[in-house]
């Protein structure tokens, strides 16, 4: 019998050493973390301080709501948007992929100070007829969560169209030419042939959206400002401030399993859809 040679594992080696360094061994610390205290041993106080706060659940409430909208506008923009720079020509098609990443390039506090100008009570937005009544504040958006959406979905939209466009790009030009062939339009081609073969991209970006929204800490940060105070920066108040490492690793810890969850159950219902 042939002896199996060892260079694949050598070869993998660097990745499982850098994953082991970058994430394994840093979650698992956390979790540790999440279960001690400075005065005591293993202990679940710390869940029973976050979940017996009305804080820090209105916080995680908060997140998770704005998470939610953000990632299905996030969606609702990207999957049309990718299906016509599917059917692009080649030139525009590179124009339009430069368009949705060239924000990807620019810091995102840069971007998110632009929001600030643009959203604030002498900005641009405010010249807007009935703009003042729709932000419910003399502040323009600033300090609402529709500012908070609206910026944090033009940071979202770039990742969920570069998830559907890679498998809308996979998918047979035939299809969509026998689907015209047929006599469906635009839309019904569309509805009944790209969107269920996209589907895993569809997945892919919501869930990167979704992650990504979650533990977002700098955009609702400057744009919320204490009036929105979501988890990510109760996470970087307890953990740099207060000096509370346990309890800022507590919430991370949700926040994770909140994520994780959250990527099962989808991943769960996107598999059953196409079986």
């Amino acid at each position: 019998m042939r002896k199996r040679s060892a260079e694949p594992w050598l070869l993998v080696l660097p990745l499982i050493a850098l994953l082991l360094i970058a994430f394994v061994i840093p979650v698992a610390r956390t979790l540790l973390a999440s279960f001690t205290t400075d005065s005591a041993g293993f202990t679940l106080s710390n869940f029973t301080r976050f979940f017996g706060s009305s804080v820090s659940l209105g916080a995680s409430e908060r997140s998770l709501r704005m998470a939610f909208i953000q990632t299905i506008v996030s969606v609702v923009i990207a999957v049309p948007l990718a299906y016509i720079m599917a059917g692009l020509s080649a030139k525009a098609r590179a124009f339009m992929m430069i368009a949705t990443i060239l924000p990807l390039m620019t810091s995102v506090v840069i971007r998110t100070f632009g929001w600030v100008i643009l959203m604030g009570p002498s900005g641009p937005l405010a010249k807007i007829p009935g703009f003042l009544d729709l932000s419910q504040a003399r502040q323009g958006l600033l300090g609402t969560e529709l500012g908070v959406n609206i910026a944090m979905i033009q940071v979202l939209v770039p990742f969920a169209v570069l998830s559907v466009l890679g498998v809308i790009n996979g998918i047979d030009v035939r299809l969509r030419e026998a689907s015209r062939t047929m006599g469906a339009g635009f839309v019904g081609t569309f509805r009944h042939v790209i969107l269920p073969l996209s589907l895993p991209g569809i997945v892919s970006g919501a869930t990167l959206c979704f992650a990504l929204s979650i533990s977002s800490f700098i955009t609702p940060n400057l744009i919320g400002g204490a009036q929105l105070p979501v988890i990510a920066g109760f996470i970087y108040h307890d953990a740099t401030v207060s000096n509370d490492i346990p309890f800022a690793a507590t919430q991370a810890v949700l926040i994770l399993a909140v994520v994780v969850i959250t990527i099962a159950a989808t991943n769960r219902i996107a598999n059953a859809r196409m079986k």
